[in-house]
């Protein structure tokens, strides 16, 4: 009988949990991640064989969690952690992500805006070098 491998997914707020062998599984083991998932008031999702817990963890919480439960399971080692990259909010490029936008247009913003994006906007002027 397979164990359960977890592979836990970080974004910037939340966090994911995908079971990559969960076909491979019997339906006693399916029934323990589901019962593990709904006690922590979370959504199993069996289409694409993730789940989230409401809870914001960190990787290391997880694993904790997951070895102090009852749950058989592995956690793979290096969790996946997904950079989300910050758009912009306004003008003709709403909803860009600021990597996207024209050197000209940045460098316009530089000069010109003065709100929370500044950071960002001084951050990616650097990273092109312009």
């Amino acid at each position: 009988m397979a164990t359960p491998l977890l592979v836990f997914t970080a974004f910037k707020s939340s966090f994911k949990v995908h079971v990559n062998n969960l076909e491979l599984l019997s339906v006693e083991q399916i029934q323990e991640i589901e019962s593990f998932v709904k006690s922590r008031k979370g959504i199993f999702d069996f289409n694409t064989y993730t789940f989230v817990i409401q809870k914001k963890l960190e990787y290391k919480e997880f694993v904790k969690l997951v070895k102090e439960s009852p749950l058989d399971a592995f956690c793979k080692d290096d969790p996946v952690i997904v950079q989300v990259k910050a758009r912009i909010g306004f003008g003709q490029y709403k909803g860009m992500q600021y990597s996207e936008l024209p050197d000209s247009y940045l460098v316009w913003l530089k000069g010109s805006y003065s709100g929370a994006d500044r950071e960002i906007i001084k951050s990616e002027i650097s990273s092109r070098k312009l």
